[in-house]
């Protein structure tokens, strides 16, 4: 059986916890293997197809579904190598998890932004990106870059209970979770969980990206 969580970041944790995330019969999760990875870009083509972020970097239908998921798979790819894509029982709910010790690659993600986004964009965008990235807690945290449930199965309790079972596993290490909301609706949504907004990144005309942290004991 796949292991949830690569053994690799948790070898202080406990036995317990260990035994916890390689023995998943009973829980919601299922890691998504790599092959799989597309099948859950196009979950989150549909899932992020209002977001306002998204759809000032590609406004038009064309732009988004050609360039979107390379801008995920640029972000989020080793979420995949690592166990921590996520999703229920249903496809119609993915989460992308990139955990303590690992950081997406940076350059193929400047990269895809360089190639897929107009020029004129750039400034502003890469401003942002640039403090969004300094805004990240020092200390280390799980950072959970995407979560999306496909269009038709939005509002059915499938993004609640996709975060709740991921902060299920998360509360056990003791580590804080960070992201950034794009939307008054997600962001109220994460507030439920227990994310407390911390600030605002927002440079020029890019759309305001709004930081959270869901404290853990990170002492």
């Amino acid at each position: 059986m796949q292991q949830l969580l690569p053994a690799r970041l948790f070898a202080q944790r406990n036995g317990s916890f260990r035994n916890m995330l390689t023995n998943m019969s009973d829980r919601p999760l299922s890691p998504i293997p790599v092959a799989e990875a597309d099948r859950a870009y196009v979950t989150l083509i549909s899932a992020y197809r209002e977001d306002p972020v998204n759809r000032w970097l590609y406004p038009d239908d064309v732009s988004y579904g050609e360039n979107f998921p390379l801008m995920v798979a640029a972000t989020a790819d080793s979420a995949f190598a690592t166990g921590t894509a996520w999703r229920l029982d249903s496809e119609s709910a993915v989460a992308l998890w990139i955990p303590p010790g690992s950081r997406m690659d940076a350059e193929r993600f400047g990269r895809v932004l360089l190639e897929t986004v107009p020029a004129e964009k750039h400034a502003d965008l890469f401003d942002t990106l640039e403090f969004a990235d300094a805004a990240h807690p020092p200390y280390p945290h799980w950072y959970l870059p995407w979560l999306g449930v496909a269009e038709g199965e939005q509002c059915t309790g499938l993004g609640t209970k996709l975060l709740g079972a991921s902060l299920d596993y998360i509360d056990v290490g003791g580590l804080p979770a960070y992201l950034f909301g794009t939307s008054p609706r997600n962001i109220a949504f994460f507030e439920r969980f227990g994310f407390v907004v911390q600030g605002e990144v927002q440079r020029g005309i890019v759309p305001a990206l709004t930081a959270m942290v869901r404290e853990g004991d990170h002492s």
